[in-house]
Formats: C-alpha cells, sequence, structure tokens
C-alpha cells in the first residue's frame, strides 16, 4: 500500500533512532487515522510478541471510527487472517503473540491521575484525535512505554493525530515548530487535504462550505482558530483590536492587574475611553513600585482616584488601601443584579461583547511577544459549566494555567477596564461575595 508524501515523511520519523513523539495531521483528510493503524500493523507484524496501544478520547468513538479503519486497511491489505478482535477484552491478539489494547484516555473525574494506566506496559501507541485528551494523558502514555524496547532493538514511540485546536498540541507542538523552538525528540507533520488526491471532490467542497473558522481549521490547516464552542471571542475580532483606531476619545482610566506573592506579572494599562494607549508592565515589582508607577501615570495624565482600579485579591489590597483608588474583587456579586456568577465573569462576559463588537482599539507600543500573549489570553475567554446553576461563568484561571501555562494577567488588566461601564456608583469596592 503506497503512502502519501507526507505520510512518508512521518513514517521517517517513526522508524528514526531520535524521535519519540509525533503528531501529525493539522487538517481533515489528510490521511491521520490510516497512517496510525497502518504503523501499529507494521509493528505488530515486525516484533513478534509486542504490545501496542490504540487509543482515543472515548472507547465508543474509537470502536466506531478508528478500529473501523483499522478493520478496513488490514482487508485490503489481505491480513485478517493474521489476527483475532476480542471486543470484551478490548484487545487485538496476533498470532505471532503481538498485542494492541484499546484503550479510553478521557479525564473522568472519578480517575484525575489515570491510575487506570498505572501498569500499563506497551512498546508504543497511536492515539487518534489527540488534541481531545488532557496532555496529562499523552504524557501518562508515553511513560507507559517501556515494554521489552531493549529486547526488540527499539526506542519508545507517541503518534498523535489532530485537527487544528487551540489547546496543548498547538503549545507543545504546532507553535514550537513554527518557531523551531520543538524539543529534538518531538516531531510535527502538519497534512492538509490538498496533499491527499485520493480525497473526492465532494469531500472538498463540503469543507470548502463550512463556516469561514471551520474551514480556517479543517481546510487551510489554520491553527490559529479557535474550534471550542465554549470560546466568546471571535479570533478574527481579537486580532482586529490592534487596529481599531476608529476607537478615539473619550474619559481616561488606570486599571492595575497586581501580581501575587511575587507571581505572574503586575501591568498597568492607560486608557482613553476604550482605547489601551500606554502599558506598563513589571515581571518582578514590589508593591511600592507598583504603587510610585500608578501615582506617576495619575499625574501624568491628570487621573483622579475614582477613575483608577486595581485588582484587590492578594497582596493587590495593599495597593489599593495605599493609593485610595477602586478595587476589584473577582468573586464579588455581579452588578446591576445581572445573571452572571461573579464580578470577574461579568466583567469578561462584557469584555467579549465588545471585542466582538470592534470597540476595543490597543494603540499602546508593546512587543510583537506581548502582542501573542494578549491574543492567546483573550482567546480563553470561554464559558464554562453553564448547566451548573444557570448563572454564567467564564473559564476559571486554574484552567487558563493548564491550557497556557500562566496567568492570564493581560486579560485581567483589560477585563477590569468594564467595571467603569458598569458602575455609574461612587463606591470604592463591591465586598459581598457570592
Amino acid at each position: 500500500m503506497n503512502l502519501l508524501l507526507k505520510q512518508e515523511h512521518a513514517a521517517f520519523y517513526l522508524k528514526d533512532n531520535e524521535t519519540k513523539e509525533i503528531l501529525y495531521g493539522g487538517a481533515a483528510g489528510g490521511g491521520k487515522t490510516a497512517l496510525g493503524c497502518l504503523w501499529l500493523i507494521e509493528m505488530c507484524q515486525t516484533y513478534k510478541g509486542s504490545r501496542w496501544l490504540m487509543g482515543r478520547s472515548k472507547l465508543k468513538a474509537l470502536k466506531e471510527t478508528t478500529l473501523k479503519t483499522f478493520f478496513e486497511l488490514s482487508s485490503e491489505l489481505g491480513i485478517t487472517n493474521q489476527y483475532t478482535y476480542n471486543a470484551q477484552a478490548n484487545i487485538i491478539y496476533w498470532n505471532n503473540g503481538s498485542e494492541i489494547l484499546l484503550k479510553d484516555l478521557f479525564l473522568y473525574p472519578s480517575d484525575q491521575n489515570f491510575d487506570s494506566l498505572g501498569s500499563l506496559e506497551i512498546c508504543g501507541a497511536f492515539i487518534d484525535e489527540c488534541g481531545q485528551l488532557v496532555f496529562k494523558a499523552w504524557q501518562i502514555v508515553t511513560s507507559r512505554c517501556r515494554y521489552k524496547l531493549k529486547e526488540f532493538g527499539i526506542i519508545p514511540k507517541v503518534l498523535g493525530s489532530c485537527n487544528p485546536s487551540k489547546n496543548w498540541t498547538y503549545k507543545e507542538f504546532y507553535e514550537p515548530n513554527k518557531t523551531n523552538t520543538l524539543k529534538p525528540y518531538r516531531k510535527f507533520v502538519q497534512a492538509l487535504p490538498t496533499d491527499n488526491p485520493h480525497l473526492p471532490q465532494s469531500y472538498i467542497e463540503s469543507l470548502l462550505s463550512l463556516d469561514s473558522n471551520s474551514r480556517e481549521r479543517l481546510y487551510h490547516g489554520n491553527w490559529e482558530y479557535d474550534d471550542d464552542p465554549n470560546a466568546l471571542c471571535d479570533y478574527d475580532n481579537i486580532i482586529s483590536m490592534f487596529k481599531n483606531d476608529h476607537v478615539t476619545g473619550g474619559t481616561k482610566y488606570i486599571t492595575a492587574d497586581i501580581a501575587r506573592m511575587g507571581s505572574d506579572k503586575a501591568i498597568l494599562g492607560v486608557w482613553e475611553g476604550w482605547n489601551l494607549f500606554e502599558v506598563h508592565s513589571f515581571d518582578v515589582s514590589k508593591l511600592t513600585e507598583i504603587q510610585t508607577a500608578i501615582e506617576a501615570l495619575r499625574s501624568k495624565y491628570q487621573i483622579p482616584k475614582k477613575q483608577v482600579i486595581a485588582d484587590e485579591d492578594g497582596v493587590g489590597g495593599g495597593v489599593v488601601d495605599n493609593c485610595g483608588i477602586k478595587g476589584f474583587l473577582n468573586g464579588s456579586k455581579a452588578l446591576k443584579e445581572e445573571n452572571y456568577f461573579n464580578l470577574q465573569s461579568q466583567c469578561c462576559y462584557k469584555l467579549a461583547e465588545k471585542i466582538n463588537e470592534s470597540g476595543i482599539y490597543i494603540s499602546a507600543d508593546i512587543t510583537g511577544s506581548e502582542q501573542d500573549e494578549i491574543i492567546e489570553e483573550l482567546e480563553q475567554l470561554k464559558s464554562y459549566d453553564l448547566d451548573k446553576d444557570g448563572k454564567l461563568r467564564v473559564l476559571p484561571k486554574s484552567k487558563i494555567k493548564e491550557n497556557i501555562g500562566r496567568s492570564p494577567d493581560w486579560r485581567d488588566m483589560i477585563m477590569m477596564r468594564v467595571f467603569f461601564d458598569l458602575s455609574s456608583s461612587g463606591k470604592m469596592r463591591v465586598r459581598s461575595f457570592g
């Protein structure tokens, strides 16, 4: 069976003595599942008595998709007599003693540490649609690749397939590959529908008829578009924030996200209406330095204290008290009796609305890496647990840190600007917790 050019590219890494983790795909129709199944077939035939894993987020989806492709390919190759499939044990037993274990890799609340995989020993794994897993699942599977490796003279290999998504696959593979910082034991191979001459024209047309976000991801292989249905902001609208020069004029404000106990960043923003025209970022700072900076900016732009707000959670309370400015408590009740879980959720939803209506302009002189951080953090504006109690809430910071590896300090500084539009009272703080 002849491989596509991109499949051959990936197959080279699957057979070298350096690469341990390969991410293949990055669009629809690139032969992702077929590559994984063919690789497992070859490994089982080559290494008698070897043991491999075929995984996906849910076992049901694995059986309905990946396993069917495996059966179709083995039938085309005329090798169906070389193995038996035990549907009850979820294992493919090869006549030569090799095995393929079918595994559900979903993060269940009852198994947060994937203890169910604790005693697993395999030579390697193919994880289909690995972007649907949490990164920890990928890490656990790679750590279990230790079965008879010396005996077979091979190194552990994990092959993952995926479509573009703003999750750990982006952070761990796509972005480092783009910036030439990918770890030497990892490889990323992007395959597009246009790389597969066997796709019917009707399939191509169906991809081209998708909505713009899905078309960018699944046909063009554009990783900058998020496929998360919970996302509150459109990617193009986030990018437009740096071009919306029609947003001019208005009252001046200062918003400050204060680093907590020396961790995270401290970021100050100066606004004219909804134009963020000046920012100051402090990687490591003392509270006295932040207070001095706030007072200097107030003096420079003649901004009264009632138009300055700082995150009051944690050590920020000292800045609020010493400067006599407004304090923002993320867990406070939403203003105006609106149906939000807390003040932070309310302001985040309102911020998303402002972004989507092209109502924010970031004209401040910032670096390219800072712009990337802002974009990445605003992409984390997502709804969360909508069915929990009927109140609107956003993805918590703990989850955001898992996704991007840091606290959303830029988002918080920008988000607090919403407070001044929401509150017409002269209250300095909202201390009633919901």
